[in-house]
């Protein structure tokens, strides 16, 4: 999309580089080596593997980096963590509808057989998907995130249907014909801010549970919930909009009694991604029909808050991932919870001050759910080793643990500051002395 639409990125910038671990995947082995971590979260690429989406047209060079990689990892002692979809879709398959089109579960279902029948002797921890709640926007918006569908309110809506059963079919396959074998976990890995009520008022406290629901519940509860299914208040508020609209069907697909049942458990850990916070009150905001319109909620931020330099609505606020923890835990019933994403941006200094503060107080914050609040907490991954092409604002929003120098062809990785703080934290398992306040 970045060749066909270079202004989605700053400067044109796109992935035909970027930073390079296809080339430097030992150099960043070793990093990961020397900073300590036991497992190195990463994903494939569908469409390096298979360019059409379909598993009778494999890439055998793309086949052999991941076998390298995976390779590369096991020989450091270092565990990896696969997820099987963050976002680049095949072409063909996005000609199709990509995931308004609900074909893309057979694909889907294919591809993670591939994934299985090639790796899944050594990778034992598996993410069918990464962020369905960010991928699916971009069939609601013209100029967001891929594939850049401007569809608010139908188009997102059926992306997260379409997921949904995409990531029970894998998980089906791999419990019914690998489990036995390979011995490993499947689970799905969603996103949210924490969304706090502006005020005490009974309607604030309301709208934020609502926003929850629909930036959160939409897509765990068909998965974590006892019940299977999608959120009753989210149902209740998509059908009764769509009907007032003069649709004969909500714009909210149904699931049959077969598929909520089908769906229902197809987890065996929650990766989470955390980043910041809002506060929330009740009113109406977007497109109409829109996801956004629907939630009935307005979010803000306090600008007193600590804030990145470069990323707008990134603002640090450590209680909200504490508060997110436990609300995930008591409202699915305590699940195993790996914490997938949550890091820092900034311009690139070396000096990451801030970043350190950032994971300083995000880490405390952890050790409070795990501790105190009882949450499951298996595992944490930092965003991101090194600096990383985001989607929409390329290298302009670095939140790599590395630099990268994107002007040098050789892509030099040079270690930030925040590197020596969270190679303690890997070694002793707590918040260093001299870094407490």
């Amino acid at each position: 999309m970045f060749h066909e639409h270079p202004e989605y990125s700053p400067v044109g910038q796109n992935g035909d580089v970027a930073s390079d671990s296809y080339h430097l995947y030992k150099e960043d082995v070793k990093l990961l080596k020397e900073l300590g971590v036991n497992h190195y979260r990463f994903s494939i690429s569908w469409p390096r593997i298979m360019p059409t989406g379909e598993a009778n047209n494999i890439n055998q060079p793309g086949m052999d980096y991941y076998n390298n990689l995976i390779n590369e990892l096991l020989d450091n002692g270092i565990v990896p963590v696969v997820t099987m979809y963050h976002w680049d879709l095949p072409q063909w398959l996005q000609d199709l509808g990509g995931w308004a089109n609900p074909i893309i579960a057979d694909y889907f279902e294919d591809y993670a057989r591939v994934l299985y029948e090639n790796f899944g002797d050594r990778v034992k921890w598996w993410i069918t998907l990464n962020e369905p709640a960010s991928f699916v926007s971009g069939y609601a918006s013209q100029g967001g995130l891929a594939p850049s569908v401007n569809k608010p309110g139908v188009g997102d809506y059926l992306a997260n249907h379409n997921s949904l059963i995409a990531h029970a079919r894998a998980y089906h396959l791999y419990d019914e014909q690998y489990r036995a074998k390979q011995q490993g976990k499947v689970g799905i890995t969603l996103n949210t801010e924490w969304y706090e009520p502006l005020t005490n008022s009974t309607e604030d406290i309301a709208a934020a549970s609502r926003g929850l629901q629909f930036s959160f519940g939409l897509y765990a509860h068909p998965i974590f919930s006892p019940e299977g299914d999608y959120p009753p208040i989210v149902r209740e508020i998509v059908d009764r909009n769509s009907k007032a609209e003069g649709r004969t069907r909500s714009r909210l697909p149904v699931f049959s009694k077969e598929m909520v049942e089908y769906i229902k458990g197809t987890y065996d850990f929650l990766g989470l991604n955390y980043y910041s916070t809002k506060l929330i009150t009740s009113g109406e905001t977007g497109e109409n029909p829109s996801m956004s319109r629907d939630s009935g909620i307005v979010s803000s931020q306090d600008p007193s808050w600590p804030a990145s330099p470069v990323t707008p609505w990134l603002k640090v606020v450590p209680w909200g991932f504490r508060k997110l923890i436990s609300w995930v835990s008591q409202t699915y019933n305590s699940p195993i919870i790996f914490i997938t994403e949550n890091g820092y941006s900034d311009e690139g200094t070396l000096q990451d001050t801030d970043r350190i503060n950032y994971y300083k107080g995000h880490l405390t914050e952890l050790l409070k759910a795990i501790h105190e609040d009882g949450c499951n907490v298996v595992g944490y991954t930092a965003w991101s080793l090194i600096d990383d092409l985001e989607w929409l604002t390329g290298f302009r929003d670095r939140f790599g643990l590395h630099y990268v120098n994107v002007s040098d062809p050789a892509r030099p990785r040079t270690a930030k500051a925040s590197v020596q703080f969270l190679k303690e934290v890997f070694r002793t398992r707590e918040i260093p002395d001299k870094y407490l306040n």
